[in-house]
């Protein structure tokens, strides 16, 4: 369960008044609480209260109320008479990903959320050239080069695989499925030629190139980073929740597998002005979603538009048997950039972790109507859909920031 302690400018309405707690852990209630600039590196940020993501607990007498909203980026008027004036984006780049254009609420939203990532196609290595001129034919197998691949198109048509390994595996199969549902087709457990037919048929999607170029900036690898212990006290003495290491931070950068990534730089040392080479993330989806769907058989988080078009899915872990995820419609009450993380122990005493991509939501909180329950972040991106969860739906940090980017205010949150 979750309480708001001091809220981003960008994110929270000033004014919102919080109550949640879960089990033994009780949030105390903020009220006309002043925004802060998100950027002030010692701002406190956002505080979440939860107990731990792998305890038993019960729910009991909880509420969230939002009471006002900001007219800012990240808080999408919910009425349905405002409209998102922005065109659909193209998927395909050219040298720079996730830099979008235009003056939506989603693309202004998007790009404050989403690194700018410039890259080149410049001297690429063997590995990168075979990765980016890979097909796929009935009767072949799925090689890493051709699953890279696959796993790229699937990405960049917003059918989300978690982090690329080039593998095909659980994670890729249900994106694939995702993206069959969602362009009508028959939904099958191996990939086939009427799917990569309409993977491929966007002649400039298939040629954009999957693995590219980086050179690394001082802002890449002079980054903080720390040991993260293993004890909730321990943890709320640390600074921040910050990554444990440059090629952590790097493989969330670029959607990657950290040994993928140290796969495809053998060499590397990972220092500033070092050209290496990474997956191109392409573009995310900038449609506005007003419904999403967490499916616990799937394991899968769907988005919808306004006209309930399938617009993204998200690999995701939904609930456990031990503490299963609600039932029924809730509503998005609460958006949160880089929250806190508030442990009570059985004793009572209370640990507040600070944030960061390893806090234990991540670098997202999408607080629903039903309390303590919500989508957020994970400090752990490879074990998405593997692992199990308190009841909320976990992403990717990407994915979360992608999400949070575009759900709108009061959109339907559907569990199933």
């Amino acid at each position: 369960m979750y309480q708001l302690t001091k809220i981003s400018t960008a994110l929270l309405a000033i004014g919102l008044s919080t109550t949640i707690f879960i089990g033994q852990s009780v949030a105390a209630t903020t009220e006309n609480m002043t925004a802060t600039d998100e950027s002030t590196p010692s701002s406190t940020s956002n505080n979440v209260v939860n107990t731990s993501d792998s305890t038993n607990s019960t729910i009991a007498n909880e509420s969230a109320t939002n009471k006002s909203a900001t007219n800012t980026p990240a808080m999408e008027a919910t009425s349905s008479t405002v409209k998102d004036k922005s065109t659909d984006m193209s998927p395909v780049t050219n040298g720079v990903s996730q830099k979008l254009t235009g003056k939506s609420k989603t693309t202004v939203s998007l790009n404050k959320f989403l690194p700018t990532i410039k890259y080149s196609t410049e001297n690429l290595p063997e590995i990168a050239q075979k990765v980016n001129s890979a097909n796929w034919q009935a009767g072949m197998n799925i090689n890493r080069n051709t699953g890279t691949k696959l796993q790229a198109l699937l990405n960049w048509q917003h059918s989300g695989v978690g982090p690329v390994d080039g593998y095909w595996g659980k994670n890729t199969r249900k994106a694939m499925q995702a993206f069959q549902k969602a362009n009508g087709l028959t939904v099958t457990e191996t990939l086939n030629t009427e799917t990569w037919q309409a993977l491929t048929k966007n002649d400039k999607l298939m040629a954009q190139p999957v693995l590219v170029s980086y050179q690394l900036t001082e802002a890449d690898v002079n980054i903080k980073t720390t040991t993260i212990p293993a004890g909730a006290k321990e943890k709320a003495k640390l600074e921040g929740m910050y990554y444990e290491s440059v090629t952590e931070g790097l493989a969330e950068k670029f959607h990657i597998s950290e040994k993928y990534l140290k796969s495809l730089n053998p060499t590397a040392s990972f220092s500033v002005g070092e050209t290496i080479t990474v997956y191109n993330p392409g573009n995310p989806n900038t449609k506005p979603v007003s419904r999403v769907v967490a499916d616990r058989v799937t394991e899968t988080l769907y988005a919808y538009d306004a006209q309930d078009n399938l617009v993204a899915s998200y690999p995701t872990t939904v609930g456990s048997t031990a503490t299963p995820s609600p039932t029924g419609t809730h509503t998005v009450e609460v958006k949160v950039h880089e929250p806190n993380y508030t442990y009570t122990a059985d004793d009572g005493s209370k640990a507040i972790i600070p944030p960061g991509p390893n806090n234990p939501v991540g670098m997202v909180w999408i607080g629903l109507s039903k309390p303590s329950y919500g989508i957020h972040g994970s400090p752990d991106p490879a074990r998405i859909s593997r692992q199990a969860s308190a009841g909320c739906v976990r992403l990717t940090n990407w994915d979360a920031l992608a999400l949070l980017g575009v759900i709108q205010n009061g959109a339907t949150v559907e569990f199933k």
